[in-house]
């Protein structure tokens, strides 16, 4: 209450309205004052109101403020300084302001986006400009109700774990009001300039486009057939019809946009969610496809990181690719077309995270490519790219996660819908040249390797208490012993915050990778079910990948599975 009653008489007088509806409501109250929003190694994430709870310009210019004392004690940090970009949702782009103006009142150099980007953008511009830093202010996928804010190392991934906590260090000794901060209007445009604050976008966006095309590995045929694709590509109100678009236009490919989820819309108000990840984000996009009879339907999220696909069948329905789909045929096509053109090196490495399908690992096997397996988080995946820029060892070409986020470049240490899209309608033109196709392709794969079906769930938490009571759950699960699941036998229990895994024979080892809270129980034929925790929802996620000898026994097993799973976890 003596935190409510602060900020009841500090915030602006606009802003006190929002509070003194909820004066009388110790639920309310409790909800949005009786804690902070969490800041880990993918920042922070929250719905968009008033309070210590909440994602609101407090909040923003205190996690900002922490950021600026983590950097202001590194050498040459103030004059290297941050990249600030942002995407369409509520108070983005006055958030992107407002961290401007605290880093520019401590000092630091900053470049700030004059209008919405993709995270990908800001990952490159981040590598480019050799800043020390970059901002995003995004949520992802998630509703409309939320924003969020992450936070990328001078290598343009996500801030490593060990910065972070300096960074939460500072912010915890951040008071939320009072902090000096630049008068940054939120009206700016390209080239304005604000003290330390310069105010960027085409040139770099040019930049951007050019590395993109460089990863292209079949330029000659998207030349020659590219304006004959029948591709359907829907924004969603997101930062990528700009720079999808723009690709598309510079390669020839002609693409039908759905319209209506052009304009940059903070309420989604054409869907439930503006996650391409579900059927239903693409409704809009496989409706014109059907009207224009199109091959496939592409759809990015709000921060164009992900890419959601839909194919269109013989029968004219569309069906959606999961994420594991998506990245396997992308992953198959670039080592397939290396392999061809005698681009494919000894040392190729792919690398993807630990609830990513095993069908990449036999893939990457049979063909001469060694797969890397990391934690959940594509920082984790931009180490890798790190380490063997400056070791040599191996050659990454492509890495990619379940959760329909790939990379197929060194340009950007985060995921990219935009080169993801490009690469895709490149795909589907290769193939056809070859008198083939996506659907087909995948159909061999699975006929060649097996087929592997995923069925993720998650349950959801709510309140202050959320990430307490996951933790608990899981801690649970820690102490009970597994012998089997769903009926298949486990082969080998990980546990990733003691480091240690347990065979079914009784030999013990260790993860090899660093500490998180995820449990992984090995199946047979490479299957698995994991449980974690989301870093930036109140989710506990379970994962379940599963083999068999045809799509109807597989689909089968998996049901099976995954309500054992379910089970489990209660």
């Amino acid at each position: 209450m003596s935190i409510f009653e602060e900020w009841l008489s500090k915030v602006t007088f606009d802003e006190r309205e929002e509070l003194e509806r909820i004066k009388d409501d110790p639920v309310q109250i409790r909800e949005r004052f009786g804690g902070e929003l969490g800041f880990g190694t993918a920042g922070m994430r929250g719905i968009i109101r008033l309070g210590t709870f909440g994602m609101n310009v407090y909040t923003v210019k205190r996690a900002t403020k922490g950021v600026a004392d983590y950097l202001s004690g590194l050498e040459g940090a103030k004059d290297r300084g941050v990249v600030i970009a942002y995407d369409t949702r509520r108070f983005s782009r006055e958030f992107a302001a407002a961290s401007a103006g605290i880093l520019a009142a401590n000092g630091i150099k900053v470049y700030l986006f004059e209008d919405v980007r993709p995270v990908p953008v800001c990952s490159f511009a981040v590598r480019r400009l050799n800043a020390e830093a970059g901002i995003m202010i995004t949520a992802s996928h998630n509703p409309k109700e939320y924003n969020g804010y992450k936070v990328y190392g001078p290598d343009g991934a996500q801030m490593s774990p060990e910065a972070t906590a300096k960074v939460v260090e500072f912010i915890q000794k951040t008071p939320y009001f009072g902090l000096e901060c630049a008068d940054i209007p939120t009206d700016f445009r390209e080239g304005d300039v604000f003290g330390t604050v310069k105010v960027i976008g085409k040139d770099l966006d040019e930049e951007y486009f050019a590395e993109i095309e460089k990863i292209l590995l079949s330029p000659e045929i998207v030349a020659e057939r590219g304006k004959d694709i029948k591709l359907v590509y829907t924004p969603v109100h997101g930062a990528g019809y700009m720079p999808v678009t723009t690709m598309f236009a510079r390669l020839g490919i002609q693409a039908n946009v759905v319209a209506e989820q052009v304009a940059p819309d903070p309420d989604f108000s054409t869907v439930k969610v503006p996650n391409p990840e579900n059927k239903e984000t693409l409704s809009m996009g496989i409706e014109l496809g059907k009207k224009i009879g199109a091959d496939v339907v592409l759809g990015t999220d709000p921060d164009s990181d992900r890419l959601g696909v839909a194919l269109r069948l013989d029968d004219g329905e569309y069906v959606p690719l999961t994420g594991n789909q998506i990245g396997v045929l992308l992953m198959d096509y670039i080592i397939a077309r290396k392999a061809e053109t005698g681009a494919l090196k000894p040392n190729a490495a792919v690398v993807k995270t630990i609830v990513t399908t095993t069908l990449a690992d036999r893939i990457c096997q049979k063909r001469g490519v060694t797969a890397f397996n990391v934690l959940t988080g594509f920082k984790f995946i931009g180490e890798k790219i790190k380490e063997w820029e400056t070791s040599g060892e191996y050659e990454y070409i492509f890495g990619f996660e379940e959760s329909f986020g790939s990379l197929a470049g060194t340009y950007a240490r985060d995921k990219d819908a935009v080169a993801a899209a490009v690469l895709f309608a490149e795909m589907m033109l290769y193939l056809e040249s070859r008198s083939s196709g996506v659907y087909k392709r995948l159909k061999e794969l699975y006929s060649e390797f097996g087929y592997y079906v995923e069925k993720n769930a998650s349950v959801e938490y709510g309140g202050l208490d959320a990430m307490r009571d996951m933790a608990a759950v899981m801690e649970k699960l820690r102490g009970i012993k597994v012998e089997s699941i769903g009926g298949e036998k486990v082969l080998c229990v990980k546990d990733y915050l003691s480091g240690k895994t347990l065979s079914a024979d009784g030999t013990e080892g260790v993860t090899g990778l660093p500490v998180s809270d995820v449990m992984y129980y090995r199946l047979p034929d490479e299957q698995f079910v994991v449980f974690r925790p989301s870093g930036t929802e109140p989710k506990l996620k379970i994962y379940t990948l599963v083999f068999d000898k045809n799509d109807a026994a597989a689909n089968a097993k998996a049901e099976r599975i995954m309500k054992a799973a379910k089970e489990l976890l209660k």
